[in-house]
């Protein structure tokens, strides 16, 4: 079993909006194989726990603004990992040092990653 195309449309959305805010390392995860429950995760670092909860609000703003519900928060009050699951897709935001702890990358290391797409950014010369 592959992610569904919805899955892999609100992916791209959630990804967009991490990289507005900073994310970094965004990895997804096409986890349909081993969990009947949703199709992808994305995985993405903050830098500080401010950086985190930017990060969280946005893909969860930009989501909800493409008409995909919000169906369970976690972790937004203390910035150190916050999940969001929106059904097909959940969103791990994770700062830096968590996201080492807790490792999903090589828990879940079975599954195939799912491309990302994001918008190239200027550099300044």
């Amino acid at each position: 079993m592959t992610a569904s195309q919805h899955a892999r449309e609100i992916l791209q959305v959630a990804a967009a909006a991490a990289d507005s805010k900073g994310g970094q390392d965004l990895v997804a995860l096409d986890v349909s194989g081993p969990l009947p429950l949703t199709d992808a995760f994305l995985l993405v670092s903050g830098r500080v726990e401010r950086n985190v909860i930017a990060i969280a609000s946005e893909v969860e703003d930009r989501l909800n603004d493409a008409g995909v519900k919000t169906l369970r928060r976690e972790g937004k009050g203390e910035g150190r990992w916050v999940l969001l699951d929106f059904g097909d897709l959940v969103v791990h935001v994770f700062h830096e040092e968590d996201r080492m702890y807790y490792a999903l990358e090589r828990l879940w290391k079975d599954c195939p990653t799912l491309p990302i797409e994001l918008p190239v950014h200027e550099t300044a010369e």
